[in-house]
């Protein structure tokens, strides 16, 4: 057997990739990873800093969702100035948010509690849902302004429904918990902050 023979047997020699090319596979790869974790378990969701914090409150200007009522008297909605001269804590709900029920017996507890005023924004909801929603598992709220387009929820920052808010008595933001609350969240963080809040100067009567 030639030599010519052994070369053709042995077939061409086969083509390697540049590294150059792999190269931004690679890197894509580790950032895509890095996001991941990031997203999933490097970050609490509850803790993701607020633009707001520290900042008045937006301009709102919410209508009543129709025919809500609670004790046989209608629900108001709300503007920005009803949020003046007493502590507020605003959370944001809708009636197909899974979430919002699982956290719904802590707005209901915090409705029980004095020197604060509960205040409902209700996110991308029909008025029958919301009613039905608020019918069966109690409304903890004082007002509820229907935002039906959700813009109201963009003014104030919001990344997804559920979110609550603490609004000092001067209309200032003062605290911001996304996602539900939960047993340890709501005894561990979120009435602590409140208290503060009650206990701040700016919140005197």
């Amino acid at each position: 057997m030639t030599n010519s023979d052994e070369t053709h047997e042995a077939g061409p020699p086969k083509r390697r990739l540049p590294v150059l090319v792999l190269l931004p596979l690679v890197l894509f790869a580790a950032l895509a990873a890095l996001f991941l974790f990031q997203l999933t378990l490097g970050n609490d969701p509850s803790t993701i800093p607020s633009a707001l914090i520290g900042r008045p409150v937006p301009e709102t200007d919410l209508a009543r969702v129709p025919d809500l009522t609670k004790n046989g008297v209608e629900v108001p909605g709300f503007s920005r100035d009803d949020l003046l001269g007493k502590v507020s804590v605003v959370n944001v709900f809708a009636s197909w948010c899974v979430p919002c029920r699982q956290e719904h017996p802590f707005l209901e507890d915090l409705a029980t509690r004095n020197g604060f005023q509960m205040i409902g924004i209700n996110y991308k909801d029909k008025p029958e849902n919301a009613r039905r929603f608020l019918g069966s598992l109690g409304n903890p709220y004082e007002r509820v302004g229907a935002d039906e387009k959700g813009r109201a929820a963009i003014d104030w920052g919001v990344y997804g429904v559920p979110e609550t808010f603490i609004v000092d008595a001067t209309g200032l933001i003062r605290y911001k918990f996304i996602g539900p609350l939960s047993a340890s969240a709501y005894e561990g963080t979120f009435l602590p902050e409140l208290q503060k809040v009650l206990d701040s100067p700016s919140s005197a009567n």
